[in-house]
């Protein structure tokens, strides 16, 4: 799939892997991975920009965990990211409902003579 397809809705792509619950960034690019079966690949230097983005506007939070010696970052949804997801999926459905409905359309039809 071109690069370009996620232009437009990587946030809602990433609102909606952490609605389950808090993810650090590498299984936040693995789950949007999974979740499309392998067809949507994020660089990391694509997602904690937007990451980042999303926790200035307030819809996700983060904190640190340690594993050991190491530390990651863990970002979950806020209340205004559960919010910002559902009108995503909304507006989502209004526009695949409507490329759709010009790209699944029958032959057009004739004009009269």
């Amino acid at each position: 799939m071109k690069a370009d397809a996620v232009r437009g809705h990587l946030d809602g792509l990433l609102l909606a892997v952490l609605e389950p619950g808090p993810l650090h960034g590498y299984a936040i690019i693995t789950a949007v991975q999974d979740r499309s079966a392998g067809a949507l690949q994020l660089r990391t230097g694509t997602i904690y920009p937007a990451l980042n983005r999303l926790e200035r506007l307030g819809l996700l939070r983060s904190t640190w965990e340690s594993l050991g010696e190491r530390r990651r970052r863990c970002y979950e949804l806020t209340d205004a990211g559960r919010r910002a997801l559902a009108e995503e999926r909304t507006a989502w459905r209004a526009f695949t409902t409507a490329i759709g409905s010009v790209l699944d359309a029958g032959p057009a039809p004739r004009p009269a003579t």
